[in-house]
């Protein structure tokens, strides 16, 4: 039997008919937390939040586009009264519902409460180990209390996922950390990096620097079949990549072909402000990514017509900036996260956390390092301005910095300045665009187009590779074949002799 494929995993017809699967809805800016990390300074309620029936229209607008999966965040969403009415809404829709928390006051009966109105999945929080999340969070005793709410989850017969943060410190703590949400009853687990926005602008010693993806990437492909052993899934989050090799255990969830296909935001993806502000991703910066808000115009109208939603659609190669106007994956991988690339060059198009990119300037005794020059506003989702600069790995291979080498392409600063991608192109197109498929090169483990005879990173021969993977598949599929008879007979002979 095949495994249950998740409500907001996507297919190609959802891309062709440009459906918003995922939504995730900030309920209340209002949080118990201080996090150093929070992209959205939460804290203090928006001004402005939708009432009730505003929320209970805009689930009826979510529910006519097609949407299968709607995630509450805040702040912390459960401090918005209504929440299990909009819980309830959502539910009754036939929307699968779950709420991500940090956590803290999520008592027993605000649980039951959500169970009751449809609830179906809590996503915590925890970045850490105890000393680590509880600095980060703000909160001495998060930690614990985030592990409390999971347990309680688990007993409730909840689907359980953690969400981890990824800083600066953190890699040396994944191991003992993932150990630690399995027994504690998660389920998956979603690793995304801390990215440079709001409150993390102000604490960029969290921020972990780029060249670190060849430490962090090879550690998660080792904890994700680790953690497969145990029947728990590592989900790796849209800044984690891209294409090394490692790209097909971890992106591959359910099927080996799944690869990273570009940013999805705005095109099977939308983000609620509690304010009623509509952007294609909820992490995006409100500013020049806003398409407009539910109280002047529908969801639907949104969706369908705003430049802002629909930048996505339309952005190709000729958009990128920098290494990845050249890279191979250009094509494909257009540049990675937006939400990542745009937070720390205030302009998507150019993104220095990717494992091709960090593999491809190693080779050359390089690494890139980033660096604040500008402060970010204090408002939600406030960007400042950091500068990428490539230096030469010291001999030691330490973290000092190496011999500079360059900064940011000063060719290039005029292009910040310049409408983003795609906003500027009128309507957007009738169908969209499916993501481009690749192929596994069987020697390398590196993804290459579908018309490669021989592996542009190994220089394997392609076809050759595929039929040793093939023989070695009809192998192992024809054991198992034999296992099983073996199995069954010894079975009947068993209960023959009973």
């Amino acid at each position: 039997m095949e495994p249950r494929r998740p409500a907001r995993m996507r297919t190609d017809s959802d891309f062709v008919r440009q459906v918003p699967v995922h939504v995730v809805w900030e309920l209340t800016l209002a949080c118990n937390l201080r996090c150093q990390h929070c992209g959205s300074r939460a804290g203090k309620r928006r001004p402005g939040e939708l009432t009730t029936q505003e929320a209970l229209e805009v689930v009826e607008s979510l529910a006519r586009l097609g949407t299968r999966e709607v995630t509450l965040i805040g702040g912390e969403a459960f401090l918005r009264k209504d929440w299990t009415e909009i819980v309830r809404a959502v539910t009754g829709h036939g929307m699968y519902c779950a709420i991500q928390t940090g956590g803290w006051a999520f008592t027993p009966r605000r649980l039951e409460e959500g169970m009751a109105a449809g609830l179906r999945g809590v996503g915590v929080s925890i970045d850490g180990l105890r000393e680590l999340h509880d600095r980060v969070r703000g909160v001495r005793g998060a930690y614990d209390n985030a592990l409390d709410v999971l347990r309680r989850a688990r007993d409730a017969g909840l689907n359980r996922s953690v969400n981890t943060q990824i800083g600066a410190e953190t890699i040396p703590q994944l191991r003992e950390l993932m150990h630690t949400v399995i027994d504690a009853g998660a389920q998956q687990w979603q690793i995304q990096l801390t990215v440079a926005m709001g409150n993390a602008v102000d604490h960029p010693e969290l921020l972990l620097q780029p060249y670190r993806l060849q430490e962090l990437m090879p550690l998660l492909a080792e904890l994700c079949d680790e953690g497969a052993r145990r029947g728990f899934t590592m989900i790796v989050g849209n800044n984690v990549g891209y294409f090394g090799p490692y790209e097909h255990r971890l992106r591959a969830v359910l099927d080996e072909g799944v690869h990273w296909g570009g940013c999805s935001a705005g095109q099977t993806v939308i983000g609620l402000e509690a304010d009623g502000t509509v952007k294609g991703c909820p992490s995006l910066p409100t500013r020049g990514y806003a398409g407009g808000n539910v109280r002047e115009l529908s969801v639907e109208e949104i969706w369908n017509h705003a430049p802002e939603m629909h930048f996505g659609r339309l952005r190709g190669k000729d958009d990128l900036w920098g290494f990845c106007r050249g890279c191979y994956y250009a094509d494909v991988c257009r540049a990675g996260c937006t939400w990542t690339s745009h937070s720390l060059l205030g302009r998507p198009g150019n993104n220095p956390y990717c494992y091709h990119r960090v593999e491809t300037l190693a080779k050359a005794g390089l690494r890139e390092r980033i660096r604040k020059m500008e402060e970010a506003p204090d408002a939600s989702f406030a960007i400042g301005r950091f500068e990428v600069v490539t230096e030469e790995i010291p001999a030691d291979g330490s973290d000092a910095p190496g011999r500079f080498v360059r900064g940011t392409d000063p060719v290039l600063v005029p292009l910040l300045r310049k409408p983003i991608a795609g906003m500027d192109r009128g309507a957007p197109p009738d169908l969209g665009r499916v993501p481009p498929h690749l192929e596994l090169c069987y020697d390398c483990k590196r993804h290459i187009y579908a018309h490669e005879t021989a592996c542009p990173h190994c220089g394997a021969d392609v076809a050759a590779g595929h039929a040793r993977h093939r023989a070695d598949r009809e192998r192992a599929e024809a054991v198992m074949a034999s296992l099983s008879a073996l199995i069954s007979g010894v079975g009947m002979e068993t209960a023959a002799a009973d």
